[in-house]
This record gives structure tokens, C-alpha cells and sequence, in this order.
């Protein structure tokens, strides 16, 4: 039996006698060694594709940080079950099966009885991060355990490659008061426009995120350990939020690739990282997003973004768009001619 190190090194040899120069096909290259690591073979595919949004309502869109109100969440997880959204119209050009779990979006239940929505309410929003914490212990194990289960489901239906989205009004607040957290950063340097705030009102957000900051320092320890990583996912996150990070950790368990979207699911992704740094080899991260704090999230994930369209919208999009390049990847490492089997002479 191989060894990841052992698959990966078998990998690049394949790569190397691919009929190219070496290194020629750049980043798609490390995308095929990566993906034979985790799948432990040379046979590899991310088909079929489920693309997983997560949705929940945040306390702290009552303190005014969102250009939308909160009623926003609901209604848009209508337009999910409707396929009507960006993320559907996006997964019926991939090819992608899409799930939509309600984690904790603030609606009565017959509003939320909709065709095609997982329920799996923590409860009607979380706590307003800059008054309380975000959630319980219990409900952050609740949380995550919903995203583990979203896993769980996908793993069953024979799926390679997940997607992985958010839907929350007011989690653009709550992902930069936890990255900045996790990174030891200031708000500032997490604070962006989010739904498309003026510069009077992300003042006003960065406020707020520097109010929880201050507030909830104490709960945990400056240091990169998993149990710090979980108080402030607790403190400082959202119900969409730990259900991302207990996905991104079931799936880096068990094998399955994931794709990892913008702003928001990249704050899960290093909670997750840091709460289980074994993990990281199962996440691939689509895009840069246009939101300014994303950036110092991917320097600490020391992630390699595939594409950078100036996306911010979430809800997987930007993880949808990037699964053609996975594809590609795996299409070289099973389909492209080796110099040997082509006839093709070897660089001198």
C-alpha cells in the first residue's frame, strides 16, 4: 500500500512524462499531483460534483453592517429551492448536483418548508457577536456536525468533489472578525463592503468587528491551536460558518476534494485547518475574491487561488467556476500521451 508521499511522488513522475516541457502546464500540473494524493491514485476524477450551500441568519445584521436587511437570508433560500439563484444557474452549467442546508435561518418553519431545502436549524440566528457570543459549545458542535453530514450524504451518492457555499446576511461580518482573529490582524485589515457598503458604513463595520474583537479576546488564546480555533469559531462565527469548517474537516477525513469559495467559506477553511492542519491537502481554493480581507486569509492558508474574477457574491459561485480547471487537471494525468507511449523524443 502507497503512502500519500509515495502517490504524490508517483504523480509528478507521471506528470514529468507527460508530452509537454516540464512544468509547462503550471498550476494544472500541481492540481493533478494534489488530487492523486488525496484520491491515492493516478486514476483520478472529481465526478460527479455536489455543490453544498450553507445558510443562516447572523445577530449582528441588526447592528446595521449589511446593505440588505436580514429577511434577505429567507427569501433567498426560496430562490435556491426555485433554482433561480446564481449558484443554480452556475451548477446547471457545470453539471453540478446542488444541496441547500438551513443551519439557522431566521424564518418560521412553514416559510422555510421548502422543496429541496436540508433542515438542520442550530436555531433562528446566532448571537450579535459584538454583544455576545456567536453560539454555545453545544451549538458549535451542532453546526458542525450538520456540515459533516452534508459530507456524508454527497460521499454516498458517489461524490468526488464538493463545492462549497454560504448564504447570510450580516457572515461577511462575522468571517472577518474571525479571521482576524485566527490571523492575530486588526479589523481593518478584514473589513470590506461585503453586500456593497459605502465608506461611511464598512467605518461603521469595522467598528463593530473591533467591539467583538475586544469583547471576545479573552475566550481564546492567541495561539494557532485547534481549541483556540473552536472558541473563536464559537465566539466570533456563525451557524453557516461552523457548518463549513465541520464539512471541510469530514471531507479532508474522508478523501473527498473540496473546493473552497470566497471570503467567507476561506475564514471556515482556516478554522478547519487549524483545528485539524491534516486536512489541508483535500482543500482547493477557486479565487481570489474582490472583498480586501480574503487576501490575508489565503497568505495564512497559503493557498494558490485558481482564478481571480473579482468575484463577491458567495454562495459557491466562484468555487462552481473553477471546477473546469480540476477537470482539466485530471484529464491530462488520464487522457495526455507520455513522451514513451507517443514516440515522442525526450528533451535533450
Amino acid at each position: 500500500m502507497h503512502s500519500p508521499s509515495d502517490w504524490r511522488s508517483r504523480a509528478q513522475a507521471a506528470v514529468d512524462a507527460k508530452t509537454k516541457p516540464l512544468g509547462a502546464l503550471g498550476q494544472i500540473e500541481a492540481l493533478a499531483v494534489q488530487l492523486a494524493e488525496l484520491q491515492q491514485t493516478l486514476a483520478i476524477s472529481v465526478d460527479p460534483v455536489r455543490t453544498v450551500v450553507f445558510a443562516a441568519d447572523h445577530g449582528v445584521s441588526l447592528a446595521g453592517v449589511s446593505a440588505y436587511p436580514r429577511s434577505v437570508t429567507a427569501e433567498m433560500l426560496r430562490n435556491f429551492a426555485a433554482n433561480g439563484a446564481a449558484v443554480n444557474a452556475f451548477a446547471r452549467a457545470i453539471g453540478s448536483s446542488v444541496e441547500i442546508v438551513d443551519v439557522g435561518v431566521d424564518a418560521e418553519p412553514e416559510v422555510l418548508a421548502l422543496t429541496g431545502i436540508v433542515r438542520a436549524s442550530v436555531g433562528r440566528g446566532c448571537g450579535a457577536i459584538h454583544a455576545e457570543p456567536a453560539m454555545s459549545e453545544a451549538q458549535l458542535a451542532q453546526a458542525m456536525a450538520a456540515g459533516a453530514a452534508a459530507v456524508d450524504r454527497a460521499r454516498a451518492s458517489g461524490c468526488r468533489l464538493m463545492c462549497l457555499g454560504e448564504m447570510g446576511i450580516g457572515n461577511t461580518t462575522s468571517a472577518a472578525a474571525l479571521g482576524a482573529a485566527l490571523c492575530g490582524a486588526a479589523a481593518a485589515q478584514l473589513v470590506g463592503p461585503g453586500t456593497g457598503l459605502n465608506a461611511t458604513r464598512i467605518e461603521h463595520k469595522r467598528a463593530i468587528v473591533e467591539q467583538a474583537l475586544a469583547r471576545h479576546r479573552r475566550d481564546f488564546a492567541l495561539d494557532e491551536g485547534p481549541q483556540a480555533a473552536r472558541q473563536a469559531l464559537a465566539s466570533l462565527g456563525g451557524f453557516e460558518i461552523a457548518a463549513l469548517a465541520g464539512a471541510m474537516l469530514a471531507a479532508g477525513r474522508l478523501g473527498v476534494a473540496v473546493l473552497v469559495d470566497g471570503f467567507i467559506v476561506s475564514a471556515a477553511a482556516l478554522a478547519a485547518v487549524r483545528i485539524d492542519p491534516a486536512i489541508a491537502p483535500a482543500l482547493f481554493y477557486a479565487h481570489r475574491s474582490a472583498e480586501p480581507g480574503h487576501q490575508l486569509l489565503l497568505q495564512a492558508l497559503a493557498a494558490r487561488p485558481l482564478l481571480d474574477l473579482q468575484l463577491r457574491l458567495g454562495e459557491g459561485t466562484g468555487a462552481l467556476l473553477a471546477v473546469p480547471l480540476l477537470r482539466a487537471a485530471c484529464a491530462m494525468l488520464n487522457d495526455m500521451a507520455s513522451f514513451d507511449s507517443a514516440g515522442v523524443s525526450h528533451a535533450l
